[in-house]
């Protein structure tokens, strides 16, 4: 059976994915299997006012937009017929309101066998707070891992990255796709429950096992990665701007003291945190000297595991990500690229198409491919 139509070129060209229109977590996990070159065909409700203000919306990029009232018997059958000829479905809402559309994982099953079923939420498909509401914070919140992020003085959210990106859009692209190899081999679909507080959690398993070796302090700014070491976090410069500072290794940590002009035998043992005081005030104290821009040329080309700190606006134009084409076009607009490159296959970010799709010549294409 070969399939065409607006799939792209990467590894999963031959897909066909529905996504049931969703906030965060839903379309960029939609995102990212559209880059690989899956169909993927988004229902949003007919007239609805996008979801998030931003225009472009780089989540929406690589898959059509299908208006369609879920609400109606006319709409939820549409749906069922459309989800009778694709592999899987991606669906964000809260437990029981796809059952309640007549959309559940029985009805589809119904129709589909073959079809891996996507679900995507913040406290999973059971549990005492499976339908209350919640947002990344709150999910974090509850794995133990905002407590380990900050200063002392309070835990600071992230961004949304730990848990609605890391936590669970990937956390449920990698289940789709290990659900599709087992429908390959089987003949039989499943359910892929995606909660982001298993899978921030699961992000937390190396944490997690210092922590059960004495090797961690469950504070903020005690540990090795948490920014309490002096050779790992940031410092401000003269510029009031910051340089990262990595030097884990013994050897990264001797290149450090050696741009910062440093002796090593004037300084105290940093294996014992006591001393940690001392040396990050040593180093503040040196980095004030110079600016940002001038750390980051005076240690370019070093082992010394210095960067600068980039604003969100200057990450496209710094020469590394510059060189590796990090952010490329789409359709007159800059934005991260499809990640991680493949050899052989490699995903394309592809613009969405400016006019919604029609389910009727949507479904007679489909059929018109699986025929041929």
């Amino acid at each position: 059976m070969t399939r065409t139509g607006m799939q792209g070129k990467g590894p999963l060209a031959g897909l066909r994915i529905v996504e049931f229109e969703g906030l965060g977590p839903t379309p960029f996990a939609a995102m990212l299997l559209a880059d690989m070159g899956a169909e993927v065909v988004r229902i949003a409700r007919p007239g609805g006012r996008p979801l998030l203000p931003q225009r472009p919306d780089f989540l929406e990029r690589g898959r059509g937009r299908l208006p369609l009232d879920l609400k109606s018997a006319a709409g939820q059958e549409t749906a069922l017929r459309l989800l009778a000829h694709v592999d899987a479905l991606i669906e964000g809402h809260r437990p029981g309101v796809m059952e309640r559309l007549g959309l559940g994982p029985d009805d589809v099953f119904a129709v589909n066998p073959r079809l891996v079923y996507g679900r995507m939420t913040g406290w999973g498909q059971s549990g005492p707070r499976a339908r209350t509401a919640g947002h990344d914070i709150n999910y974090i919140a509850l794995t133990g891992l905002l407590h380990a992020i900050g200063p002392k003085s309070r835990p600071l959210p992230p961004l949304n990255l730990l848990g609605d990106f890391g936590g669970g859009a990937l956390y449920l692209v990698a289940g789709m796709l290990a659900a599709l190899l087992a429908a390959r081999r089987t003949g039989r679909g499943q359910v892929v429950d995606a909660a982001i507080v298993d899978g921030a959690s699961h992000l937390g398993t190396m944490i997690f096992s210092l922590l059960e070796s004495g090797l961690w302090a469950d504070t903020r700014e005690a540990n090795l990665l948490d920014g309490g070491a002096p050779f790992y976090t940031t410092y401000p410069c003269a510029d009031d701007r910051f340089v990262a500072v990595g030097a884990l290794e013994e050897k990264f940590y001797l290149a450090l003291l050696d741009g910062l002009g440093l002796s090593p035998a004037e300084l105290p043992d940093r294996a014992d945190p006591a001393n940690w005081r001392l040396l990050r005030n040593r180093f503040a104290t040196v980095f004030r000297t110079r600016t940002r821009d001038e750390w980051a040329r005076h240690f370019a080309g070093t082992d010394a595991c210095v960067t600068p700190v980039l604003s969100l606006s200057e990450a496209p134009h710094d020469a590394h990500m510059a060189a590796r084409g990090v952010f490329i076009d789409v359709a007159g607009t800059p934005q991260p690229g499809p990640a991680p490159r493949l050899s052989a296959t490699p995903g394309e970010a592809r613009p969405e198409p400016p006019e919604p799709l029609d389910a009727a010549s949507l479904l007679e294409r489909w059929r018109r491919e699986e025929s041929g």
